[in-house]
Order: structure tokens, then sequence, then C-alpha cells
């Protein structure tokens, strides 16, 4: 799910004296209501809203990361001590000193005068990772920005897309010089344009550039597609043909043929109660995106709960997708799901030659049916076939409040796997960490990347709960 859920549709002014009321009790940031599955104007999941606290005085936050104990790695470090949410990464495919951040900041300075938070940071090193350039706003717009994704082609071109408030929403961006500035944006919402609005963007990008797929969900499932490099897009494609909520979580185009895309998505019964069965699908296109047809790749039952951490709705630990695709056009698909309602999921992975038949599914988290796994990520390198690597969030070390992320790397196509490494190996720097881990995954989805050198690039967010505070956490290493 993104960062929109379940919202009742109210006028705002109404809100506010509940706002007022929850905040006041909290003290931290809360989330508004969603209508349910119905045909409607609004998004179905709760938006985060800030509460304009931060740890900022109580995060550390190194220049430079000290190694890790697991050989190869960094320790991770704090983005910032903002209150920082849903990040991505990207590295440059042709030049792995370029790498980039983009994290949704809900605390600090105002990106302008008329502008909202939260708004969308981007940071940039051209290091490896190893430094980083002072921190600058994507793109200033006047609508509170969510969901930030980014991708770079084997041209050094930075692809970006995020949401600009529900309305007009999905929004793309493109750099020419390493993310220095920016294109005009592209938008699919408001303006009379149908869908009215829409929520959760996910992008793919061909290897060249020249073939952009967007997916996002309206209720229903849409993507939009470009043929030009980002320059021009079609209009919003309705994928499926049910009256189930959707939402978008991996797009991969193949290596060989720009017209041949795949997205993952996870729909429910509702954006609102999430009850009943889950299903996790792979849609594929063989007409650059003017058609498209699923591919089931499993079931879960009813979510698990999360009422232990603050501010957590029913649905926030339902399944979730990610897919890649490798230089020779192997899919792999990582996703959780439950076989008993309401119980703890588990992390499976498939593969695929061609997006319709799939390989038994192999599971990847630990043994253990008390384990809640959430919110994978998967990247393929960009030259070496069979190389894929996968992270994802746990709470092994202690149920429900030591959560972790965690890396584990196939080369032989999903046959066989490393062993687990734990990435956020620090037990200090923030409040909400201890020795187990950090208190509460922050943000319903972080970030992946490899480098054609090989070195991994991860990004995710760490929290008190999910109200927070909390804050975007980095490592690299291979």
């Amino acid at each position: 799910m993104s960062l929109f859920a379940h919202r009742n549709v109210v006028q705002s002014w109404k809100l506010w004296p509940m706002l007022a009321i929850s905040v006041a009790l909290a003290g931290c940031a809360l989330s508004d209501a969603d209508t349910g599955k119905v045909k409607k104007e609004q998004p179905d999941e709760p938006r985060k809203v800030g509460s304009g606290r931060s740890f900022a005085s109580e995060t550390r936050v190194d220049a430079a990361p000290a190694p890790a104990a697991a050989p190869g790695w960094f320790s991770e470090a704090a983005a910032s001590g903002q209150d920082d949410w849903e990040p991505a990464v990207a590295v440059d495919p042709g030049n792995a000193n370029f790498v980039y951040h983009l994290i949704t900041r809900y605390t600090g300075p105002k990106p302008c005068g008329n502008c909202k938070l939260p708004s969308i940071i981007l940071r940039r090193s051209n290091d490896g990772g190893a430094s980083w350039l002072p921190d600058q706003w994507l793109k200033l717009t006047t609508k509170a920005q969510y969901d930030p994704q980014i991708k770079v082609d084997i041209n050094g071109n930075v692809h970006a897309a995020f949401l600009n408030g529900t309305t007009p929403g999905t929004t793309y961006v493109k750099s020419t010089d390493h993310g220095a500035t920016w294109s005009a944006s592209i938008d699919w919402g408001g303006k009379g344009l149908k869908p009215q609005w829409n929520d959760h963007p996910w992008l793919g990008v061909s290897r060249d550039g020249m073939h952009v797929y967007i997916g996002f969900n309206s209720s229903d499932s849409y993507a939009v597609a470009s043929h030009t490099g980002g320059l021009s897009f079609s209009t919003p494609v309705k994928m499926n043909t049910d009256s189930r909520y959707y939402f978008h979580q991996g797009v991969a185009v193949s290596p060989s043929n720009g017209n041949v895309a795949y997205i993952a998505t996870s729909d429910f019964t509702s954006g609102n109660t999430y009850n009943g069965d889950a299903f996790i699908k792979v849609w594929k296109t063989t007409t650059g995106g003017t058609s498209w047809t699923s591919a089931p790749i499993d079931t879960s039952r009813d979510v698990p709960p999360c009422g232990w951490a603050a501010g957590c709705y029913t649905g926030f630990l339902g399944s979730t997708p990610n897919m890649a695709i490798d230089s020779a056009g192997k899919l792999l698909i990582a996703y959780h799901v439950n076989s008993t309602p309401l119980a703890p999921e588990q992390m499976y992975i498939r593969t695929s030659t061609d997006g319709t038949t799939w390989t038994p599914r192999v599971q990847i988290s630990v043994a253990s049916g008390t384990v809640h796994n959430a919110f994978p990520s998967v990247v393929a390198h960009p030259t070496t076939a069979n190389d894929f690597r996968v992270t994802w969030q746990d709470d092994r070390q202690q149920s429900q409040t030591g959560w972790n992320t965690w890396y584990r790397r196939t080369t032989d196509g999903g046959t066989s796997w490393s062993a687990d490494i734990r990435v956020s190996d620090l037990a200090t720097g923030a409040p909400y960490k201890t020795a187990n881990g950090y208190a509460f995954p922050y943000g319903d989805y972080h970030d992946l990347a490899v480098g054609p050198d090989g070195m991994n690039q991860i990004i995710w967010g760490e929290g008190a709960s999910y109200t927070g505070p909390g804050g975007c956490w980095f490592a690299r290493g291979q």
C-alpha cells in the first residue's frame, strides 16, 4: 500500500477537529481515513499526516559510515534527523559513482512559501555513495508530495516519478545532467481527465531510456507508457476488468524489446477493510502498453494486524510484491503472503522467462510462522544474467518491535541463495533503535539498487511506530 489506503471522503475542514484531538493525544503524525471499494473521488489508503515532530536532536547522522561486521559492507547511516519516510534509490548503470536518493520529508524548512510538506528530497552522490552533495528539492509544487520513484538509464539520464497530491497525482520528471536540473512535469490527473485522481505510482525504464512505463491505481489498475524517452506519454490504460482495489509495486521492461513490459500488483476486495483474500499478479504487455494480460502468482488470506504500533491500520502489512528483470530477460518476483487469516506473512520468490509461466514458489524468509515479513525490494545486476538481489524487513530478532532490513543474493537465477545479511546493523543512533533492531518499518516500501560494479545501495525507513517520528537509513556493500 502507498501513503493512502482507507480514507472516508469528508470535506477537509470537518477533519480538523478530529485531527487536532488525535494529534494532541498521540503527539505525533496520524493518518486520515479513506473510502471503501466503490467508484470514488479520492484514494482508499490512510494518508500519513505529519505532526511536525522529528528526532533531529536525537539522531546520529554520520558523514562517513564505518565498515560493518559483514565483510564488504558499510554500516547503516541516517540520511538526516528529519521525519523522513518512504525512500527510493537508483544507481547509474554505466557509472557506479552516480547514486541518487529520493526521500519523502515531513519536517524541516518548506521548499518554498507556497509549498507544503511532505515534499520529496533529492540526494546525490558522485563517489558511489561514500559522500553526498547538499540536499535539494526534487520539484517545487503547491501540493503535498508522496511515493517517490527513481531510475537511471545507460545514458545517465535520471527518471523520477512521485505523487503530487492525488490530483494531478502521478507526476513524471527527467534530468539529463545527473539530477542538477529537471524537466517540466508530466501528469495524468485533474483538469477533467480520467481517472480523476490516482495514487501510488511505480516506475520502470528500459536500459536505453527510451521506454518508460508507470503503473498507478485509481481503485482500478492503470498504466501509462512513453516510447520517446519520457518526452510524451500515452493516456492511462485501464488494465483490470474486475472491481478489486489495486496497488502497483514492480515494473520491469524487456531488455530486448521495449514494447514488452511487466507490472506486479497486489489487489484486495477493498482498500478500506482489506477483508478476504489478496491476490498477487503479474501483468504483461507486448503492445507497448496499449493492452495488458495478467498471470496469477499467489493468494494470501486476511492481512495480519499491526495494532501494537501506534497509528498502524489494518492492511499495512498486507501482501506486497516487487519484481526485477535481468539482462537476459528473466524475471524474479518477491512477495509475502500467508495461508491462515491474520497470520504473519512469509517471503517467497518465483521466476519466469516470459511473465506467464512461473516456477514453484521458494521461501527465502526464516522458517517461522510467527515472524512478520514485509516490503520486499528486488534488483538485477545491470549486465550479469541470473544475478538477483532481494531485501525485505522482518521482526525475527524480537516479535513486533525488533524489525530489521535483510539482504540475500542469488547468482544462479533463484536456485540457491546466500546467507542473510542484516544491513540494519546499528543498535544506537536514534530513539527507536535497540540491539534487536528498530521498532517498526517506517513506510510501506523501501528500495534497492545495484551498480555495474556490483555494489548494492539500499535505503529504508525506520521509526518508533507507523505514526513515528522516524527516518530513512541507507547502507551499501557487496
